[in-house]
């Protein structure tokens, strides 16, 4: 069972694009004070069919095709609005340098902005709300550990998803006989239907023989940690275990897509590499005329199996010492401030990607000394080695509050839990996703 709506995605393209047509329909109605004529639509029409592609493919790189959790539903309006102001500028250098179709688009492109913005905002937090499911269905929660609370409440507070949570039991909270009371009582006085459990947690095991009597009485069962992974897009620690590894991990990808990988690498580190060159002589001047002091910055990190290489970047820190790798007394400086926030300061390590140390998507690579605090204090942190590292991952996309540079186990545990997801599910398609995202932080100025 399915409790995140597979079609979200698909329908909300089909709404952004009808929203698209209609906005161009009212901007012709506005401006000529009359209906339409079919040949003068469809002429306009024609010339926007571009516009419109290139807009989708910003609302993706934005963010807006994302399952609709509740942290990204309370930045809606934001998300739109900054996507919206790219795509505004994009219409006015595509009718202003492709004057082709003749549309005069300096009388319309500003009531169509204006109104496709209204539109897609009014879609996004009224008409999407079309796509969640009328009917939820009762459900009771059985686990433990903070993700079930954590479940429990985005799939209550979200119409899109198709059940409710009635209760939840925390089965290390309470024992086997009191569980069992309060799962049949849930059951009986709630009409629940679903029953959403981890079903290899020990604690779980007293209470099967009546959960599986419960299938007669047609209570379904779902896996909890697969409805958590559907709507967090990372695996949540608790499961982390040796039969995960092995059912998950071990032989997911084939050979071929390793080398295909690596001939993306190639090809993308070139290409990028040989444009980063024009922005060296700038950066290396605005470095030494700050203080004086080296232009680029080396440091040992932990990458595929283990193996220890060094990175390079632009020095974006004042000159310091260093201990097992970790800044003392280091401050960052003003030019290394820009080069942190717009990523200038990494484009060294393209050349790793070519060396074959890096790639362009995969976990970060992090430094030996905190690899070795890491690997004592949270479980299974050395599986991220098993591949190679990249200068952009799924963690850097999706953790908002990412660790820095001294030790942060917290931030880091929840680090790990993006890149297993990464890990489990990495394909070309995937990989794609990152790379597209990277280029909305990277436009956006926005550091990861």
């Amino acid at each position: 069972m399915k409790i995140t709506n597979k079609n979200e995605t698909f329908l909300l393209f089909l709404g952004d694009v009808f929203f698209f047509v209609l906005a161009l329909w009212l901007t012709l109605f506005i401006r000529f004070q009359v209906i339409p004529e079919p040949v003068i639509f469809f002429d306009h029409l024609e010339a926007f069919v571009f516009i419109f592609a290139l807009w989708v493919s910003v609302f993706f790189i934005s963010g807006l095709y994302e399952k609709h959790t509740l942290i990204l539903k309370s930045r809606i309006p934001t998300i739109i609005f900054n996507a919206q102001i790219i795509n505004s500028g994009i219409a006015v250098l595509f009718f202003y340098f492709v004057p082709i179709f003749g549309i005069a688009p300096k009388t319309n492109l500003f009531v169509y902005v204006v109104l496709s913005f209204f539109l897609i905002l009014f879609w996004r937090n009224t008409g999407v709300e079309f796509l969640s499911s009328k009917e939820r269905e009762s459900a009771i929660l059985i686990g433990s550990g903070e993700e079930v609370e954590e479940l429990k409440e985005e799939v209550n507070n979200n119409s899109l998803y198709g059940i409710n949570f009635v209760t939840s039991v925390d089965v290390k909270k309470t024992d086997p006989k009191e569980s069992q009371e309060k799962i049949v009582q849930a059951v009986r006085d709630n009409n629940i239907t679903v029953v959403a459990a981890d079903l290899r947690d020990l604690n779980v095991q007293p209470l099967l023989p009546n959960l599986y009597r419960m299938i007669f009485s047609r209570v379904r069962f779902i896996d909890m940690y697969k409805i958590y992974e559907d709507i967090f897009d990372r695996v949540p620690m608790s499961l982390i275990r040796d039969d995960w590894f092995l059912s998950n991990v071990a032989g997911t990808v084939s050979r071929s897509y390793d080398i295909f990988k690596r001939a993306l690498d190639l090809v993308g580190a070139l290409l990028v590499g040989l444009v980063s060159l024009l922005f060296y002589p700038l950066i290396i001047i605005a470095i030494k005329l700050e203080d004086g002091g080296p232009i680029f910055f080396a440091q040992d990190r932990v990458g595929q199996n283990n193996k220890i290489f060094t990175t390079y970047k632009f020095r974006s820190m004042t000159v310091h010492n260093e201990k097992d790798g970790i800044a003392k007394d280091a401050e960052v400086t003003r030019i290394g401030n820009f080069l942190r926030k717009t990523r200038l300061d990494e484009l060294p390590q393209i050349w790793n990607v070519i060396r074959g140390d890096l790639s362009l998507v995969g976990p970060r690579p992090e430094i030996p000394a905190l690899v070795e605090v890491y690997e004592k204090e949270i479980p299974y942190y050395n599986v991220r080695h098993l591949i190679k590292p990249g200068l952009s991952g799924w963690a850097q996309l999706y953790q908002r509050t990412p660790p820095k540079w001294a030790a942060a186990v917290h931030e880091t545990k929840l680090k790990l839990s993006y890149d297993l997801y990464y890990l489990k599910n990495r394909s070309f398609m995937l990989d794609v996703k990152i790379g597209l995202k990277t280029i909305k932080t990277l436009v956006s100025i926005a550091g990861i």
